[in-house]
């Protein structure tokens, strides 16, 4: 008989750390399969005074990213859209700059938060996990030139980026594609974004990792 014809993930999940590219390949992605996207927050009141560092910020920032990134992603439900879905972050990843950012009393208020809201999402038939080296990430940071993330320190970028590495080498809730960037760029280089469009056109199981070409 012959093989069933590939069929292209219903839900898209995007992951990375800041400025891996997260938003460029969700747009591209949502654009080829026409898909609905689903933006992260990016206009969290409690961010600035986080990155500022004023005592009782971070549980503030977390519970909002939290509460935010649920009701966003409530609105999944993949047996009944119409259309694929792109998200641009991924549930779990609210846990990820928790466990960086929090106290212990403060993540044990958190965690039971957590607990109650992560029961009620839809999981994604793929994510993307784009990494990068923390060196990388802080010239595409200085690059972008955005105020709120000037004082992001080299090394909290680095937390995170190891932080990230751990997560989703222990991830496997849905099939995981890995993709390095640290040697090419989607938002530069179109033939960086086509490499990848291809690979997607291919079945992804378990956890496989792609490594592009990157420029000659």
């Amino acid at each position: 008989m012959p093989e069933p014809k590939f069929k292209p993930p219903k839900y898209f999940a995007v992951e990375g750390p800041i400025r891996v590219g997260k938003s460029t390949l969700a747009r591209v992605l949502a654009e080829r399969f026409h898909a609905r996207r689903i933006f992260d927050c990016e206009d969290n009141p409690f961010l600035a005074d986080f990155y500022d560092e004023k005592a009782g910020s971070a549980f503030r920032a977390q519970m909002f990213f939290l509460m935010e990134r649920h009701k966003r992603l409530l609105e999944v439900d993949r047996d009944a859209a119409p259309s694929p879905v792109v998200s641009d972050f991924l549930f779990e990843k609210d846990k990820i700059f928790a466990y960086v950012n929090l106290d212990n009393e403060e993540l044990k208020l958190y965690e039971r938060y957590y607990e109650m809201l992560a029961s009620s999402l839809a999981v994604p038939d793929l994510v993307i996990y784009l990494q990068a080296k923390p060196e990388v990430l802080k010239k595409r940071i200085s690059k972008k030139g955005a105020p709120e993330e000037s004082n992001i320190s080299p090394e909290y970028l680095e937390t995170i980026a190891q932080a990230y590495e751990h997560f989703f080498f222990h991830y496997s809730a849905s099939n995981l594609l890995v993709v390095d960037t640290s040697d090419i760029d989607f938002v530069e280089r179109n033939q960086d974004l086509q490499e990848l469009l291809r690979r997607l056109k291919q079945p992804v199981k378990g956890t496989q990792y792609f490594l592009p070409l990157g420029p000659d």
